[in-house]
């Protein structure tokens, strides 16, 4: 058994080693403003690539949340004929997607709170790279936003929110962020109503403002050369515009203890905790990732786990996590219990919470939460996916460049004290906010 731990730590320390060892991360600026950052991996003959603009759910129009996404979904549904015989004929939805399939290429896009974009893999042989690029790019610049395929998507749309607003704990996320943010953007959800009013003037202008050139953030890792990842780098940027600056977003609201509770026949209720708490970049970020492992993002040995479903059976499963974004994002606690529990399962809960925020961690706790963590860590970049992530949050948050090199030894510096002046400063019971769907 002792060789055994011996081989599972020259393992993890092996494996951290090794990611940190491979990621010597490059960035440099276009001529256009287009930030690059580039992994040279040779491990696979692949390319993985990341475009991304600040181009996110938060800059939605007043009175029509679900833009951002509709916009991002349907760069895929049609390609504008380029100006001249250089840019390529137009494309429909088939073509596209046929298109990418023979040349094995996979692309997809993606919108959250902040950030909206397309991912690419590709073989990196020049002939199947360049072809995938270039067909990225043309849908990047020149979508032709098909009047009868936005009517089909809106159609969607509808339909899946309407499925969603039938299930508890849809409704109770969706009333967790209005509670806590809104009138704030990040507090908005899409509705029926805000999806039918989208118009396709909606995403052509959306587009405009945000999918530009000078805001753009192209992450790369793969089996290239630095002179090749800037041709590339050139190439998916060379047909977007410049934009012009866009404005401040109001800040988050203070939230103060509140609690919204919403009937519903489900058997269980649905309780959601919480505040907004933290930004990218923010310093507090490593103390409060030590600290909410040992309060509740470790799964059974974390404190509310053992207080609500060990000592007393109140709960399945209870979790809480931060979420970082540009502003403020969400502190959460999660939970479910039998209805005639609500209460009890609450008051567990947020005496839980109190004591670990009066007393703060014990260095047994403190000690095997920074063990895990950091043995951990490989496993946040064991693939070139998942790396390529970790490099997107870095060009678009502006982390610095060694932020994965430093991340484990920035948590092994992390003290009880760190923890406990932290978490008050981010949150405290006088903030926290509360939704229950499903309460009697």
């Amino acid at each position: 058994m002792q060789n055994m731990k011996i081989v599972i730590v020259f393992l993890v320390a092996w494996m951290s080693g090794t990611a940190h060892a491979a990621l010597d991360i490059q960035s440099w600026t276009l001529e256009n403003g287009a930030r690059v950052l580039f992994v040279e991996s040779r491990t696979l003959p692949i390319l993985d690539v990341s475009v991304e603009f600040d181009a996110g759910s938060r800059r939605d129009p007043a009175g029509k949340a679900g833009t951002a996404s509709l916009t991002n979904a349907m760069l895929a549904r049609g390609i504008e004929p380029a100006p001249g015989s250089a840019g390529g004929p137009a494309m429909n939805e088939a073509q596209i997607s046929n298109a990418f399939a023979d040349i094995a290429a996979r692309r997809s896009g993606n919108v959250g709170n902040d950030r909206g974009g397309m991912t690419l893999r590709t073989l990196a042989s020049p002939e199947n790279r360049n072809r995938a690029i270039m067909l990225m790019a043309r849908l990047l610049a020149q979508p032709s936003f098909p009047e009868a395929l936005l009517d089909r998507d809106k159609a969607r749309v509808v339909a899946a929110i309407k499925e969603e607003l039938t299930r508890p704990e849809s409704i109770a996320n969706r009333a967790f962020w209005r509670v806590l943010y809104a009138p704030h953007p990040y507090g908005s959800n899409a509705t029926p109503e805000s999806v039918q009013a989208i118009t396709r003037e909606d995403l052509v202008a959306f587009h405009k403002k945000h999918y530009v050139s000078n805001r753009a953030v192209i992450a790369m890792i793969g089996s290239i050369s630095r002179a090749e990842a800037d041709a590339t780098a050139r190439a998916l940027t060379s047909m977007l515009p410049s934009g012009a600056a866009l404005g401040s977003l109001p800040p988050v609201p203070v939230t103060v203890r509140q609690e919204e509770r919403v009937a519903h026949p489900a058997s269980q209720s649905h309780i959601l905790m919480g505040a907004p708490a933290l930004e990218r970049g923010d310093p507090d970020y490593f103390p409060l990732t030590v600290g909410n492992y040992i309060l509740g993002g470790g799964g059974f040995v974390s404190r509310l786990m053992h207080e609500v479903r060990e000592k007393r059976g109140l709960s399945y499963s209870v979790y809480s996590y931060f979420l970082p974004m540009e502003q403020q994002g969400p502190f959460e606690v999660g939970m479910q219990t039998q209805k005639a529990q609500t209460d009890v399962a609450l008051d567990v809960a947020r005496r839980t919470i109190a004591e670990f925020m009066n007393t703060g961690p014990t260095q047994d706790e403190l000690q095997a939460a920074k063990d895990n963590l950091i043995g951990g860590f490989a496993l946040r970049l064991d693939n070139n996916l998942k790396i390529l992530e970790n490099i997107a949050v870095i060009g678009f948050y502006d982390l610095p460049l060694d932020y994965l090199k430093t991340w484990t030894q920035r948590i092994s510096q992390v003290t009880a004290d760190d923890v406990m002046r932290a978490f008050r400063r981010k949150i405290g019971p006088e903030r926290l906010a509360t939704v229950v769907v499903g309460a009697e």
